[in-house]
């Protein structure tokens, strides 16, 4: 299975169904809709600065040790339920492997420091002509 640009074999993800909860009436109780999705990460074919960005993040779907888990529960229908829980750990994977461009630092521009000033020297004539007439004068 190809998740997230990398080849994951079958085996390495665990489909289980269960049954679901919420709406769906009598059939909900007879059943197995719902899918959990387990993947072990630090038991996976995934290279290994995959593996260490993935346990990295802090996803409340990764557990202490180390395992992926998703429940699926949104369609009545087992196969699309599958599907679902698929393509999440696919964006789980990919959110983890999405490095953040490093911040270049940069200073402001000569223009910017300008206008910086002058709405400070505005803002302060507007709290000067606040106060009582003669009240700075002692």
């Amino acid at each position: 299975m190809r998740l997230a640009g990398y080849d994951i074999p079958d085996h390495e993800i665990d489909l289980q169904a269960t049954h679901a909860s919420g709406p769906g009436g009598q059939n909900v109780n007879k059943v197995s809709s719902a899918i959990h999705l387990r993947f072990d990460v630090s038991a996976s074919s995934l290279p290994d600065f995959c593996k260490a960005r993935l346990l990295s993040i802090h996803d409340q779907r990764v557990t202490s040790q180390g395992v992926i888990v998703i429940k699926a529960q949104r369609y009545r229908s087992q196969e699309l339920n599958r599907r679902e829980a698929l393509q999440r750990l696919e964006e789980l994977i990919g959110r983890a492997m999405h490095r953040p461009r490093p911040r270049k630092a940069t200073r402001p521009s000569a223009a910017a420091k300008r206008k910086r000033v002058t709405e400070k020297k505005a803002r302060g004539r507007i709290k000067r002509l606040r106060d009582a007439p003669g009240a700075g004068e002692s």
